[in-house]
């Protein structure tokens, strides 16, 4: 089978610009039912190994699959970050036009690297070095203007400036992976020879520098799948489909045989690294509350991704982005109170982080202990009265006690109360009552 037809490249575009804009508004908060977030690779990843999630399998293989069949079409259709770098690469061949003087930078070993020691610490258990560098977590991090994930963007707008899409080729460990996939692949981009006339169109306007007009070749590892180069290609010299066999004999050189060897046991010190990482991030960060499904601190802050959708989708707007003093998204209830009625940040995680809850389950957790302050008290009742799970007691005008057993620590009681009489201190991991 031979997809040969241009509108292959305008109908991507419209599948692109849908999952782009699903996203901007989820990751706002605006619109979520459609959660296009959960099929993006890490948190798939992480929710198969940690959940064994039916779900989350179904969709990794699909993806797998996906890739086996089509290529790196991930990269160009349904990774937020790789849409975002389309745009910006539009917008910049809008102002200054494309030239077949530059040269592009092509496939570079050290993503191997990259990608075996973010793959190695996030299967060894800890998120904490792939979500710095993971494309759906950079994405989410700057459109919710976290300091880091606005710096990296920058960076980003500056590669694809001066290289394109060299983040994606050269630096991305999703696409590292998808990459060697696409190797595979069943349906390739590929040159029919006999038809190209080394125009060079393809190549000038190609992001991931792919293509080389002259030898008439194109690499499918970095091959993001934009399918740009069936658009341009006046003689329809390149075709998208199973390429028709040549007879050429399966070889790896000895520089590919270092390589991967040197990758595979990178990758492998980095699982222990992970495991290690893993029992030890714990120690450096602060006591601070978590989001109800989190579990304890040691499990929540190896698994998050700092996404930032439970913070846009929050509609207390208490929970907060990770900051200097803690590496993961926590509850700061100056700002508010965790809504009785809500599991919100629940239902929008796509890693597994905060775990999968129903609204009764939500109710019953304890993610916190309040605790009243008899000194500062004026006996005012308000706390008992806004209490939920009825856990502050007050009879015949007496001062409120406080039920320990059934308090949930949603911190209804402190917002409530106007003589700062209440303080909700963190647990060491959440209970189900």
């Amino acid at each position: 089978m031979k997809l040969k037809s241009k509108n292959l490249y305008l109908y991507r575009k419209i599948l692109a610009g849908v999952i782009f804009t699903l996203a901007i508004l989820g990751i706002c908060g605006i619109f979520y039912p459609i959660r296009i977030f959960n099929i993006q690779f890490p948190p798939i990843v992480q929710r198969t190994i940690t959940d064994f999630s039916i779900i989350a399998i179904m969709l990794l293989i699909f993806t797998l699959g996906l890739t086996l069949l089509f290529g790196r079409i991930y990269c160009s259709v349904i990774c937020p970050m790789g849409i975002a770098q389309e745009i910006i690469g539009f917008i910049k061949n809008k102002i200054h036009k494309p030239t077949n003087n530059k040269k592009k930078v092509g496939n570079f070993p050290l993503k191997y690297f990259i990608a075996a020691i973010a793959w190695g610490i996030f299967l060894g258990g800890s998120a904490f070095i792939i979500r710095y560098i993971e494309p759906y977590s950079l994405f989410g991090s700057a459109s919710t203007l976290s300091t880091f994930g606005l710096i990296v963007f920058a960076l980003i707008i500056i590669a694809v400036i001066l290289q394109d899409r060299i983040f994606c080729t050269n630096f991305c460990p999703v696409g590292t992976v998808l990459g060697l996939i696409s190797k595979i692949s069943l349906n390739k981009l590929y040159t029919d020879k006999d038809e190209c006339v080394s125009c060079g169109m393809c190549e000038k306007l190609c992001p991931s520098g792919c293509i080389n007009s002259k030898e008439k070749t194109i690499d499918n590892e970095t091959c993001i799948k934009c399918l740009k180069c069936l658009s341009v290609c006046p003689k329809n010299a390149i075709k998208y489909g199973i390429k028709p066999k040549q007879g050429v004999k399966f070889s790896l050189k000895r520089r590919q045989i270092i390589i991967s060897g040197a990758a595979l046991v990178v990758f492998g010190s980095m699982i222990k690294a992970g495991i290690e990482l893993k029992d030890k991030i714990v120690e450096k960060i602060k006591d601070v509350i978590l989001p109800p499904g989190a579990g304890d601190k040691e499990r929540f802050v190896n698994k998050c991704l700092n996404c930032n959708l439970c913070v846009t989708n929050c509609p207390n707007k208490i929970i907060q982005k990770a900051d200097k003093d803690y590496e993961a998204v926590h509850l700061d209830y100056s700002k508010g109170f965790c809504k009785f009625d809500c599991h919100k940040c629940s239902q929008v995680c796509p890693s597994g982080a905060i775990k999968k809850i129903t609204l009764e389950e939500k109710q019953k957790t304890r993610i916190a202990m309040a605790m009243i302050k008899e000194d500062v008290c004026t006996n005012c009742g308000e706390c008992a009265n806004v209490c939920p799970v009825h856990a502050i007691i007050r009879e015949n005008g007496k001062p409120p006690i406080l039920d320990a057993s059934k308090c949930i620590g949603c911190g209804a009681c402190k917002n409530t109360c106007y003589f700062k009489a209440i303080e909700v201190f963190e647990i060491k991991e959440q209970k189900t009552l």
